[in-house]
């Protein structure tokens, strides 16, 4: 696989986008928004957090994904009682009475992390040590994952009892946080017409893993302009409360703000974003429309903030909305 030019790289990838999203229309109904972020976070090489009640088919949309992605795919359930060998593997004495490393499900290239914030801290951070370094470590031996490596998590947003909601260092690992909503009446009548029938879906393979890699530098070539950078890095900044550059919202709500790393996320979704729609380089309006999933994770409220029924997405609209450095 080669092109000539960035530009021809990208109406390719623009292309190959819009057979994915067909593709996994095939089995998901609706969350159209949710497919486009999922691939706008895989193209920048970050990983996802998916919040939503149980129901929404989101294991289902991961492992339809993974398919046209022609893509390994594993489902790690976490539970209380999960160890972290269980995550990343575990040596074992074979018959020849030498140790003999057995790889665990991580070792694949997408992983579902369902109910993560269900397993104890020790766990959760097996797992996410994977992510960040794209490698583990067993009795001294260090194990390198395949790419491209892309790990989605779930969390169910009602239920909190006997959970370990994960600390707000751990979550800045996560590129985007997707929230997924109930489907639509007519979308809902879709579904349970097609769920209750004997239809099967087959799947074709839309990307290779060589392919994926190649659009993920793809990505990180893409220009991004002095004005476009600054409004990334001013609108982190204006989430620090008691700072230069804090909004007066984020001084009355917000007891800690986002740090670079959503800077980073922020231009590197833009780059995305705007690949994927065609565009050669990313413009203060593909910015916004992936600031929200960069920053609702981000961004932890004060008790000012849940008296006033204040919530992140409020105060995130007005920090959008609001283009004038404070």
């Amino acid at each position: 696989m080669k092109y000539d030019t960035d530009k021809e790289a990208i109406e390719a990838l623009v292309n190959k986008n819009n057979l994915l999203k067909k593709e996994i229309a095939k089995v998901i109904i609706g969350q159209h928004d949710v497919v486009q972020n999922l691939l706008i976070s895989l193209f920048s090489r970050g990983h996802c957090l998916l919040v939503g009640v149980p129901g929404l088919a989101k294991t289902l949309m991961v492992n339809t994904t993974a398919k046209a992605l022609g893509l390994d795919y594993s489902r790690i359930q976490f539970t209380p009682d999960l160890m972290p060998s269980d995550i990343i593997g575990t040596e074992i004495l074979d018959d020849a009475r030498k140790f003999r490393f057995i790889k665990g499900p991580v070792f694949a290239h997408i992983i579902l992390a369902d109910e993560i914030n269900r397993t104890p801290p020790k766990t959760q951070s097996a797992l996410l040590e994977a992510m960040q370094e794209k490698s583990v470590t067993v009795a001294g031996n260090s194990y390198i994952l395949s790419e491209p490596f892309f790990v989605l998590a779930t969390q169910n947003p009602i239920e909190q009892e006997g959970t370990y909601p994960l600390p707000e260092a751990q979550l800045d690992r996560f590129m985007f946080n997707i929230w997924l909503d109930y489907p639509s009446f007519d979308e809902e009548l879709h579904i349970v017409s097609e769920t209750t029938s004997d239809k099967d879906h087959q799947i074709e393979v839309v990307l290779n893993a060589e392919e994926i890699l190649y659009f993920q530098s793809l990505i990180r070539r893409i220009p991004v302009v002095e004005n476009v950078l600054r409004y990334a890095v001013n609108l982190v900044a204006k989430t620090r409360p008691n700072t230069p550059q804090a909004h007066k919202m984020t001084n009355q709500y917000v007891s800690w703000g986002a740090g670079p790393r959503a800077s980073q996320y922020l231009i590197l979704g833009a780059k995305s974003h705007a690949a994927l729609n065609g565009k050669y380089a990313p413009d203060i309006e593909d910015v916004k429309k992936v600031a929200a999933l960069v920053l609702r994770h981000r961004l932890v409220r004060n008790y000012k903030a849940e008296a006033e029924n204040i919530n992140v997405e409020d105060i995130i609209k007005e920090l959008i909305h609001d283009d004038v450095t404070q």
